[in-house]
């Protein structure tokens, strides 16, 4: 909650190591689900619709293409180039212009929607990589995690039918997902208690500083 997204890649590896590869999406897309659903209740009012209406198709597409292919191959190493995207955004953010580092325009978020939708299709999250898109857009703390919880909640709905529909979500991966969706209610509720105290600098830096954790996290657990 006051990184504004991430827990997935902390979750990703101990689900792969306890259940398996093929356990990962099916299971974090559960957990993510009933995580975000919560934090949609906190920020209902903040969503930013206009985001939310040109992610739309793309999300769709995009969540439905990606868990297909889940289905047919496993690109083991789709993580090294998403820790090194997430290193490079810091990166970028750090010695360049704080404010604004790219330009992002509205119609940017179709496009956009499809390629997070379909890799996280693969690997069940793509975590905190469009947490930059959507700072550089002017999205910040509430507005900002509303409408990524609006955009996750429907790509992991999707998700969840074409797993379904697949012969991937088994009654065990739904239960897993369901305890992780659990553990996420506590943790959201004390979250939101720290995130109304935070300002917009402490969260963008905040969110910035797990970005580049989880960039390396990501790439040390592929190297593993």
């Amino acid at each position: 909650m006051v990184a504004g997204g991430g827990s997935p890649l902390v979750l990703i590896p101990l689900v792969n190591c306890l259940y398996g590869s093929q356990a990962v999406a099916p299971v974090i897309t559960m957990g993510m689900l009933l995580g975000n659903i919560q934090r949609l209740f906190y920020f209902w009012q903040d969503i930013d619709w206009q985001v939310t209406l040109w992610q739309l198709p793309g999300v769709i597409v995009g969540s439905i293409l990606g868990a297909f292919t889940f289905t047919r191959i496993h690109l083991e190493g789709l993580q090294i180039v998403i820790g090194l995207a997430l290193l490079l955004m810091v990166a970028n953010y750090t010695f360049g212009k704080q404010e604004q580092t790219f330009s992002v325009k509205t119609w940017q978020f179709l496009p956009l929607g499809f390629l997070n939708s379909f890799v996280s299709g693969l690997i069940g999250s793509t975590g905190p990589i469009m947490n930059p898109v959507y700072f550089n857009y002017g999205l910040l703390k509430e507005s900002m995690v509303a409408t990524k919880a609006a955009n996750i909640i429907l790509a992991h709905i999707i998700k969840l039918w074409a797993y379904a529909s697949l012969g991937t979500l088994s009654k065990p991966y739904i239960l897993y997902g369901a305890i992780i969706g659990a553990a996420a209610f506590p943790a959201n509720w004390l979250g939101q208690l720290v995130f109304n105290r935070m300002s917009n600098d402490l969260f963008k830096q905040v969110s910035f500083a797990f970005i580049a954790v989880s960039g390396v996290f990501m790439l040390w657990n592929a190297r593993l």
